[in-house]
């Protein structure tokens, strides 16, 4: 079947220098580039894990100052909301003040007024009560 003459030597060492040519030549800057892709995907790949986790830590910590920024708002809020209930019973306080004050000056002028009017009344008819009694008795007689 085979034929074991100076052929096949000849083509062990011609499949030994394709196989070394093809591994220099192929095989090698095939796996230097398969390595070198490999390489670039895993560091590729834990920088953007290193990426990934300080995004989520900057994320966490925006949210955290979000969230204190809404709470001092809020107070913020608050505080001017409770300053502005002060200030209105203040304003309502002084406001009521103010008529109690106006309504007790007017009570005064109105007693005066009527005091006034009473005295007037009351000279009136003292006026005309000697002018009847006058008329009556006698200009000499009512003194």
């Amino acid at each position: 079947m085979f034929d074991f003459d100076a052929t096949l030597p000849f083509m062990a060492l011609q499949f030994l220098l394709l196989a070394a040519l093809l591994n220099v030549i192929f095989y090698k800057p095939l796996t230097k580039v398969l390595d070198d892709r490999d390489n670039y995907i895993r560091t590729n790949t834990l920088d953007a894990r290193e990426r990934l986790a300080k995004s989520e830590r900057l994320t966490q910590e925006y949210e955290q100052q979000l969230a204190e920024a809404r709470r001092q708002s809020q107070a913020t809020i608050e505080a001017a909301q409770a300053e502005a209930k002060k200030i209105t019973a203040q304003k309502i306080a002084e406001a009521q003040k103010e008529a109690q004050a106006q309504r007790e000056q007017a009570a005064v002028e109105i007693e005066q007024q009527k005091q006034q009017a009473l005295t007037e009344l009351e000279q009136r008819v003292d006026a005309l009560s000697r002018q009847i009694l006058e008329k009556l008795l006698g200009p000499t007689l009512v003194r």
